[in-house]
């Protein structure tokens, strides 16, 4: 397994990855962007890397596929730095692993790859946040040293925020309002 940029070379996977996520919500949010042409999704996910054009309320954000193979088994997102919307409720990373693949700890590794990524990017601490009710991701941050630093209501939805040391630079955990 590997975490990559998106490729061309991964289209028929990325396609039948959607196919097989039918009507679930998906996670992370760039899996709802319009892939009918694949060259201009893997464009304007270039484009987000960059932050160029970014449309209004978003900030920069690097889409990773985790690969085995000719197959994408999961994505995700690392947003590389927090506006307000996303300090609330959001955080860094989101993510999510293909239908077919789940139960393997792969959301374990995926995020535990795009944590070295946000290390890479010298974010730290990172925030990773989840539903309340979705204990297996709660699971997930705390095993890749999430701690618990608060719960919020978002829309009517528990959400968890969580903050994570990134390790290459374990230093102190720093509560939302430290600069």
């Amino acid at each position: 397994m590997q975490l990559i940029l998106p490729g061309i070379e991964y289209e028929e996977s990325y396609r039948d990855y959607i196919e097989e996520l039918g009507d679930e919500e998906r996670y992370p949010f760039p899996l709802d962007f319009d892939h009918s042409d694949f060259a201009a999704l893997l464009a304007k996910l270039e484009r987000f890397r960059q932050s160029i054009d970014l449309p209004e309320g978003f900030v920069p954000a690097t889409t990773y596929w985790l690969v085995h193979g000719s197959d994408i088994v999961g994505v995700s997102n690392l947003r590389h730095y927090l506006n307000d919307r996303i300090r609330y409720a959001g955080g860094h990373i989101g993510l999510g692993i293909r239908p077919a693949w789940r139960g393997r700890a792969l959301g374990n590794r995926l995020l535990e790859l795009t944590l070295e990524k946000a290390a890479e990017h010298g974010i730290n601490p990172v925030y990773v946040h989840c539903h309340k009710h979705n204990e297996p991701s709660a699971r997930m941050i705390i095993a890749n040293g999430g701690v618990l630093e608060s719960e919020i209501n978002d829309d009517g939805e528990v959400v968890q925020r969580y903050v994570v040391n990134t390790p290459k630079q374990s230093h102190t955990v720093r509560a939302y309002g430290a600069v």
